[in-house]
């Protein structure tokens, strides 16, 4: 009679184990597969993720200039270092002190006054307009934010100006005249009355997209509890919006000193540098007009590690009030 020899146990429940080179084939295969799957949508992306190398990371290199006292004909690598010479004489010049008060004045009338339009106007599309007239209301004010900066200065010059369609109104009238274009006190005023009228139709896109995540239920039960359209949108309507808020909040901040290059460049002469100077500009003007390369880097660093103070600075407070912020 034979006798049937049993395989041990734990030889038979030996699972197989697979070692590392199987496990790196198999994800290097699953990668590859995804990248040709997705690679017209990879295609699309490079273009942007080329920019951002090449223009803002790579660019960060040339903070080096800031160190050393820079000169074209000898390049980054053998131009002479200087240390902190051209901080010490950044910070000793009143232009540039001129200019920085009025990069924060500017950035904070535009984060008052402009922050709060483009959630009002989301507020205002998602409420009361609703089909076809919503659709219409969206494309005209979200026209402004493909028309450059060049055109939008000039209509408001063609308005505004001296021999503009206001003055020629008034002037038709009474013979006075409203010097807006060339008046140093309304420059701020007009900048950010400039930054409304372009932007505020782009920037309730992230409102209109946030609105439409809140439950429609709640609005509904808070209606029968009684609640108005005041108490429904302070309970309901805003904590809806508070994370995106503190987002967009943060994300403002770090760059708070960035108000606009390009706007302000074009009006720069017309109300003069004491009330139109800003960082930007003063780099532009010290750096390119007047060749003083390593002052303009340290203006443009210093710029920069205020702006990042900033956004770490509202990201810890945001966490500490219970919201994500833009990173953990």
């Amino acid at each position: 009679m034979s006798v049937a020899v049993k395989e041990p146990e734990a030889r038979r429940r030996t699972p197989v184990v697979i070692g590392r080179p199987g496990k790196q084939v198999r994800h290097s295969a699953g990668l590859w597969s995804r990248i040709r799957r997705d690679r017209a949508l990879l295609l699309l992306m490079a273009p942007g993720v080329l920019f951002f190398l090449v223009f803002q990371y790579l660019a960060l290199f040339g903070n080096v200039i800031a160190f050393k006292e820079y000169m074209p004909f000898l390049g980054v690598k053998d131009s002479p270092w200087v240390g902190f010479a051209n901080f010490q004489a950044l910070f000793g010049e009143p232009a540039f002190w001129q200019a920085a008060l009025n990069t924060v004045v500017i950035s904070l009338a535009q984060l008052v006054f402009y922050f709060p339009v483009p959630l009002a106007l989301a507020l205002l599309l998602h409420s009361l307009i609703q089909g076809r007239v919503r659709k219409f209301v969206q494309s005209v004010v979200y026209l402004p934010h493909f028309i450059s900066w060049v055109i939008v200065v000039a209509l408001f010059q063609q308005v505004l100006g001296a021999d503009g369609v206001l003055n020629g109104v008034l002037g038709g009238s009474d013979g006075h005249l409203v010097d807006v274009i060339g008046n140093p006190d309304l420059f701020k005023p007009l900048m950010v009355l400039e930054l409304i009228w372009k932007e505020c139709g782009w920037g309730t896109i992230i409102f209109l997209a946030a609105l439409a995540q809140v439950d429609a239920g709640l609005y509904e039960a808070a209606a029968l509890d009684g609640a108005g359209p005041w108490r429904r949108f302070w309970h309901v309507t805003l904590p809806g919006l508070r994370a995106v808020i503190f987002l967009l909040l943060i994300l403002r901040l770090g760059d708070i000193l960035s108000v606009g290059f390009e706007q302000i460049l074009l009006q720069r002469d017309a109300f003069g540098p004491d009330v139109s100077e800003v960082i930007d500009t003063y780099v532009f003007y010290h750096g390119i007009r007047d060749q003083n390369w390593g002052v303009a880097a340290a203006a443009a660093l210093f710029k920069g590690v205020i702006g990042a103070c900033l956004v770490f600075t509202a990201n810890k407070i945001a966490h500490r009030m219970g919201e994500q912020g833009v990173y953990r």
